[in-house]
């Protein structure tokens, strides 16, 4: 059995015992996967649960993680987990979210995750580009000051905070700060032209944040919500992989993109190599400037 520091355990048993379960702990498992920080499974003799911790947490990790998840749910088109209770750090407890289990299988259904991220998208309801709180992207903060207009948006509250990020980071030389400010100069250019709706993003939509559930339909996994465009969500789904033809086809069968879409999730991905390149180095230096290369030269 994994062993939690002793704090964490008497909060747990508190918190468990808050929303209704009392215990005892039979065992903790550790679990795998995450970077950021310590993750369990939670037997008790009536239940299971996913618990993440973190003895110095980034301000209010878990609280918009839980915000996020709960958003999500609200729109009841695909499966999150459950918050059952989150807790922030305080005098020497380390800072937790304690989530519903799911059984997981090797894989999710691709068309029916398609068709609900689609619903997601069409269900959203928002007259604003932004969020009413900032969050995370992995670690970096993510600002989500209200916009009316989402080119705006996307130039103020995504691509320039990584950028001077990447400053600060001495990860942004003279010539590669010179093709960032001549593509946001010219992002009217790349992304005018359609009509668009708010709609609420996952935000972190790689391969590893969707998982499936015992009956290999698809769940979602550490948000990082925002009212976007839906074609930010889409792009980040190409990058690394993990969604196959199926996935991209029920989509359109259910929200179909407008035209040049390929050439709009170029752009929404700077957003992810500027803030690969700001947690992982250089490595992501390549990607950055053959993507800039491309698009302004």
């Amino acid at each position: 059995m994994t062993s939690l520091p002793a704090s964490l355990n008497t909060a747990l048993d508190q918190a468990l015992r808050e929303v209704g379960d009392p215990g005892p702990v039979i065992e903790i498992r550790s679990q795998g996967g995450g970077c950021i920080n310590h993750a369990s499974q939670v037997v008790t003799r009536h239940n299971q649960y996913f618990l993440k911790w973190n003895p110095q947490p980034l301000p209010n990790m878990f609280s918009t993680e839980a915000l996020g998840l709960q958003l999500l749910a609200a729109l009841n088109a695909i499966r999150v987990p459950a918050v059952i209770t989150v807790q922030e750090a305080n005098s020497g407890i380390p800072a937790f979210i304690l989530l519903e289990w799911i059984e997981r299988r090797p894989s999710f259904d691709q068309k029916v995750c398609g068709q609900q991220l689609a619903q997601l998208h069409l269900k959203s309801e928002s007259d604003k580009f932004g969020l009413d709180h900032d969050n995370y992207i992995g670690s970096t903060p993510q600002y989500n000051t209200w916009h009316a207009d989402w080119i705006s948006f996307f130039r103020d509250q995504r691509l320039l905070p990584q950028v001077e990020l990447a400053q600060r980071n001495g990860r942004c030389p003279q010539t590669r700060r010179q093709k960032i400010d001549r593509l946001l100069s010219r992002l009217d250019n790349f992304l005018d032209g359609i009509p668009r709706k708010p709609s609420l993003l996952h935000g972190d939509l790689w391969g590893g944040n969707v998982i499936g559930d015992e009956n290999f339909n698809p769940v979602l996994i550490d948000p990082a919500v925002y009212y976007g465009d839906r074609e930010a969500d889409l792009a980040f789904t190409q990058m690394f992989g993990g969604f196959s033809q199926t996935f991209y086809q029920a989509y359109q069968a259910t929200y179909p993109l407008e035209p040049g879409y390929q050439d709009r999730f170029e752009v929404y991905n700077i957003y992810h190599i500027l803030n690969h390149l700001n947690l992982f180095g250089e490595s992501y230096g390549y990607s950055l400037d053959s993507v800039l290369r491309r698009l302004v030269g």
